[in-house]
């Protein structure tokens, strides 16, 4: 055990050092050979299953699959001319099948991913052979015809899914698993609205369970723009209440701000109304800036003259229509060197178009409001949605004798005991959490700071936040700290009134170098603002200066809940610590220097193409753990995979070295943010690197590894099966609950855990675990 002020440490004898009279000065060598062989990694078996904690029967939102024996016949599709979206594709290959039905499929149903992989019951009558077929789709104004190359590709053994299912082999053969899955999707992909693996409103997927499979089925909200003519459309985007108030053609931040909306990434889609019944569609390149009564583009005449038309008088004159705001702009669709010109008032938003740009505040707001249901609403929602999709109806499941059972899967969970959580102060006490939270009434932090130097600088103007609001501000503060066993001593050596993030850096500065020893800057905000990655960038890169941000609202009205929880940050950020585990309860895994790891990357929103990707390691630097250390790297754009892992891990290995005169002999890392297609990719490069940090710092350091993937984005919801076990107004299942039977995979070691009230994670062992009880993970 690493030594706990206060505390007689267990005799341990650290890894010898090159120079242990500088524990600093750890050289680097140079890069080792790759020890971990370029192959497939198998995820570690599932050691054995957990028995703490108070029994509790749960349903889950997976549905049992009964899957015929023998074989699904696997062949590739090739579509010419290619690069059509999905949704095309599927009607190009739903048309080949009809016209094709009984010289090609022999009345079969063949379902189709959209791409290249198209999957059959029985074998078609090519062979090997490579056949080349002529698809007519009827178009607007003209056909389109497409050829399709379908060649055999392999045989799908649904026997070795059943051997897998019953642990005779390993791993799940994910050739057979995507063949299901493609099955299981096929009809709703063609009669609902598709967003990766969800079908709006729903979310389904086939995931393999002990000896048998799952069909995972979810309530999935995403936002999608309205149907609507794009007239009401910028109204909506620009806040005009009526159009007709809209005299004077658009200013031009008015014509920015309409065109980053409906340009967006790709250009949202509009449909014509003028051509009568001919709704043809186009997608919007951009927005013009002179109005439709001045826009003009180059018109043939019949007898081949050109000549400049705006666009108001072309369509005066070719359909007898005068334009109601030929003020306003018109849409320029298709490629920008075509001049195709619309004017906004015949033009209406094709509906079924997902929004994927960042949602402002107020509309995260609003979509949290409208998807929110408690847990028993959502379970009665699923339920219903699997009656209405009636499965064993399904013309495609009935084909490969696929059913599904219509009830959901009752589980086994136990309900874990809370961990005891000891404070400080004259009289150590403990708490209990209950429900995932806990009290801190009448509690001093383990290990509090003093606060002698400290500033307030305030970026609200003083109309919002006067003085007397300031000063009753860091009175309460001071009250609250000091109950808490972190005492605030005497008035702030600085307060004064700033504007814009303009004012920081000289701000900082001066206090900087004006005031020895200063300890820490309250920041107080008025609400979301430029200023707030100001303070940060300043306070925490330029200077090393700790920082505290707080809303003016919050200053205004003080709560002791509030203070309390700023008092939290505040003294985490100066080295104290609020509280430990009770070392009594501890699990063994701490009798031994252990660093715990967390790995997440950061992407861009969706629809950015050029932002990197920002890469952050966390790293546990005492035996508690209760002090961390960060590290952070910014890597290509989108890249999930972390590049400089093995720089990061040494630089976290040394720091915590420099902390506790130890070299961890386990490393647990928690990697988030990776999806089950990823998990070779990750654990081959990440598992790689973090060995190599190891022995980049000294030859034979191996440490213990313990790679464990975290899952938040997972589809599977736990519901409590008898009604006195749920918690609260919401229903959720309580906080301790975990699951590692019946739903879980029927090999690998992976388990579902709620550590707070309704927060349900997956956590999956992908890496070593050396010998750590499933219990303590």
């Amino acid at each position: 055990m690493f030594p706990i002020p206060g505390q007689t440490s267990i005799p341990f004898t650290p890894f010898p050092i090159q120079q242990p009279e500088v524990p600093h000065q750890l050289h680097e060598l140079p890069p080792p050979q790759p020890t971990v062989p370029r192959a497939d990694f198998i995820s570690p078996a599932r050691p054995n299953h957990g028995t703490d904690g108070k029994p509790i029967l749960l349903r889950a939102n997976h549905f049992q699959v009964r899957i015929p024996k023998g074989v699904i016949h696997h062949y590739d599709i090739a579509i010419t001319p290619d690069k059509c979206p999905r949704r095309v594709n599927r009607e190009i290959v739903e048309t080949m099948v009809t016209a094709y039905s009984q010289k090609i499929f022999n009345g079969q149903k063949p379902v189709f991913d959209g791409r290249k992989n198209l999957y059959s019951r029985d074998p078609l009558p090519i062979g090997r052979d490579r056949v080349e077929l002529e698809v007519t789709l009827p178009g607007e104004g003209k056909d389109r015809v497409f050829k399709v190359a379908i060649k055999w590709c392999a045989q799908v053994s649904l026997f070795a899914l059943e051997e897998a299912l019953e642990g005779r082999v390993r791993p799940i053969p994910t050739d057979v698993t995507n063949a299901l899955d493609v099955i299981m999707r096929h009809l709703p992909s063609l009669t609902y609205t598709p967003v990766g693996r969800s079908f709006f409103p729903h979310q389904k997927s086939v995931r393999p369970s002990h000896w048998k499979m799952m069909l995972n089925i979810d309530v999935s909200a995403t936002a999608f723009y309205k149907a609507q003519p794009v007239i009401e459309f910028m109204c909506e985007v620009l806040d005009i209440k009526d159009v007709h108030e809209q005299k004077r053609p658009l200013t031009d931040s008015q014509r920015v701000k309409f065109t980053k909306e409906i340009k967006g990434t790709y250009g949202l889609k509009v449909e014509i109304t003028h051509c009568g019944t001919m709704r043809r569609k186009y997608r919007v390149c951009n927005v013009t800036r002179r109005p439709a009564q001045t826009q003009s583009f180059p018109l043939q005449l019949e007898s081949g003259q050109t000549v400049e038309c705006t666009v108001a008088r072309y369509f005066l004159e070719r359909y007898k229509m005068k334009l109601q705001y030929p003020h306003l702009p018109c849409l320029q669709v298709g490629q920008e060197q075509k001049h195709t010109y619309l004017p906004l008032e015949v033009c209406n938003i094709v509906g079924g178009q997902r929004c994927i740009k960042k949602l402002t505040d107020m509309q995260t707001s609003t979509m949290i409001k409208a998807t929110a249901r408690s847990a028993p609403d959502r379970e009665k929602e699923i339920n219903n949605l699997v009656q209405k999709a009636d499965f064993n109806k399904d013309p495609y499941l009935q084909t490969f004798g696929i059913s599904v059972s219509y009830q959901m899967t009752e589980v086994r969970g136990r309900v874990l005991p809370p961990p005891r959580i000891e404070y400080g102060g004259r009289i150590k006490s403990a708490a209990v959490p209950n429900q995932g939270v806990w009290d801190m009434r009448g509690k001093q932090f383990y290990s509090g700071m003093e606060i002698k130097v400290w500033a307030i600088a305030c970026f609200a103007p003083q109309r919002t936040v006067r003085e007397d609001a300031l000063r009753n501000f860091t009175q309460q503060l001071q009250r609250i700290s000091n109950d808490a066993g972190m005492p605030i001593l005497g008035q702030p050596c600085f307060c004064k009134y700033a504007t814009g993030p303009d004012q920081v850096e000289p701000m900082f500065r001066y206090l900087k170098n004006t005031y020895q020893g200063l300890q820490l800057i309250v920041v107080v905000l008025p609400g979301k603002t430029p200023v707030y990655a100001e303070v940060k960038r300043v306070g925490d890169i330029l200077f090393g200066l700790a920082t505290q941000c707080v809303q003016a609202k919050n200053v205004n009205k003080t709560t002791p809940q509030t203070l309390s929880n700023l008092c939290l940050k505040i003294n985490v950020k100066l080295g104290g610590i609020n509280n430990i585990l009770l070392p009594s309860i501890r699990p063994a895994v701490f009798r031994e220097p252990v660093i715990f790891l967390g790995a997440d990357v950061t992407h861009p929103p969706a629809g950015d193409a050029s932002k990197p990707s920002i890469a952050a390691v966390v790293g546990s630097m005492d035996a508690h753990p209760s002090r961390y250390s960060a590290t952070v790297r910014v890597q290509q754009h989108r890249q999930e995979i972390i590049q400089e892992l093995s720089s990061m891990v040494r630089e976290l290995l040394i720091q915590f070295y420099k902390a506790t005169r130890f070299k961890p002999t386990r490393i647990i890392f928690y990697r988030d943010g990776v999806s089950e297609g990823q998990f070779q990719q990750v654990l081959y490069h990440e598992l790689r690197a973090v060995r190599e940090a190891c022995m980049k710092l000294e030859i034979g350091y191996q440490p213990g590894i313990t790679f464990i993937v975290v899952q938040k984005r997972h589809h599977t919801r736990l519901f409590c099966a008898d009604r006195k076990d749920q918690i609260g107004r919401s229903g959720n299942i309580p906080a301790g609950t975990t699951v590692d039977v019946g739903i879980t995979h029927p090999t690998e070691f992976d388990f579902y855990l709620c550590s707070h009230a309704g927060i349900q994670v997956k956590y999956e062992i992908i890496g070593e675990f050396h010998g750590i009880e499933s219990f303590h993970i």
